[in-house]
């Protein structure tokens, strides 16, 4: 599987209610519980990794449909929610720092994979922060994970000028994560440059050859490149060239002769600035472009409550709602109309890649 989508989503400040916050962690729990019991860890963790189910989980929950705070205030009744359910939750907003050393601490209690985790977390915050340049900054991140590996992440960037933030769907069976990671974005499309995309192949190879010569070599080339340099043929403007590039990082790179481009990116101080650099020269000088397409996929799912990007569509958002609650209710009659009610989150959820190869 790969990375599994993106949302857009308006900064909304303030915090959630103390009185609602205990009952979305006491719902999310019930929830929780009746999936994990009826299909397994790693369905719920699969659901989580749709960002349209995450969207009507939300919304199930109490909290706001479209704000940022979906993300951010979720993720943080998981965290509670989750404790007795076999999935550890690490990270949060504002935790970048203690989200490895919390990755240990967690995995050896449950007795998993801390570095294979630990790596999953920190690849997917770099390529969402360096190999996909779209204008929003992290500053949310959470990594579910189980005792057998099974991890989904779920981070969210903000624009500081449009005010909007744009959550990141992550999940475990990944190729690689440098090569098409998208299956589905949700959001309002800009420019971006976009080094994971399949167009950005021959852009990666290049980037990779010229980040292991000599970095003396490599200071030249970049002297060369004029700022605000546009496209060989003209028909996209660049975003504005860095200003500061980590020579240092550069020197590990020549040093360490990294296999693949993955390899070069998990170096630590290979970020945004020389990332884009690199992709500059490589287009520039060896006529490799990369991509500089958004990869947004699909609009919101039913609008927001304050008409933006559009009003609610109420029938979409009321139907969703109520597959989701009438499948709770339905849960607590009997293990039979249990199961009877969990499958019809199948008639909301779309169908991923995986369930379509199934």
């Amino acid at each position: 599987m790969h990375k599994v989508g993106v949302a857009n989503l308006p900064l909304h400040y303030g915090k959630a209610p103390r009185w609602l916050f205990k009952r979305m962690v006491k719902l999310a729990d019930a929830i929780a519980g009746v999936i994990i019991y009826e299909y397994s860890e790693e369905k719920f963790l699969e659901l989580l990794s749709n960002p349209y189910w995450f969207q009507s989980f939300s919304c199930v929950l109490g909290y706001d449909w479209h704000s940022s705070g979906t993300t951010t205030v979720t993720c943080g009744a998981l965290r509670e929610a989750l404790k007795n359910h076999g999935i550890e939750v690490a990270g949060g907003k504002g935790k970048a720092k203690r989200t490895l050393q919390e990755i240990e601490e967690k995995a050896r209690e449950i007795g998993g994979d801390a570095e294979k985790i630990k790596y999953a977390s920190r690849m997917s915050a770099k390529v969402d922060s360096a190999a996909l340049q779209d204008g929003y900054n992290l500053y949310h991140h959470v990594i579910l994970f189980n005792s057998e590996g099974k991890w989904a992440v779920i981070q969210q960037g903000m624009n500081v000028e449009t005010k909007y933030a744009r959550r990141y769907h992550w999940m475990w069976k990944i190729k690689n994560f440098v090569e098409e990671p998208h299956s589905a974005v949700v959001g309002r499309k800009g420019i971006a440059l976009n080094m994971t995309a399949r167009e950005s192949e021959e852009a990666r190879k290049i980037s990779l050859d010229i980040a292991r010569e000599r970095t003396t070599h490599l200071q030249r080339q970049f002297k060369a490149i004029k700022p605000c340099q546009q496209t060989l043929d003209g028909s996209v403007a660049m975003l504005s060239m860095p200003r500061d590039i980590n020579w240092n990082a550069l020197k590990q790179v020549y040093e360490i002769q990294p296999k693949n481009y993955e390899e070069m990116l998990a170096i630590k101080g290979i970020g945004s600035a020389t990332v884009r650099a690199l992709a500059y020269i490589s287009e520039l000088l060896y006529g490799a472009p990369p991509s500089w397409k958004d990869p947004v996929k699909f609009s919101f799912a039913v609008g927001g409550k304050d008409g933006v990007p559009y009003p609610v569509d109420r029938k979409a958002m009321d139907e969703a709602t109520h597959i989701l609650q009438l499948s709770l209710e339905e849960a607590k009659i009997g293990k039979d109309e249990k199961m009877k009610a969990i499958k019809r989150l199948k008639k909301f959820i779309p169908l991923a890649e995986y369930d379509k190869e199934r």
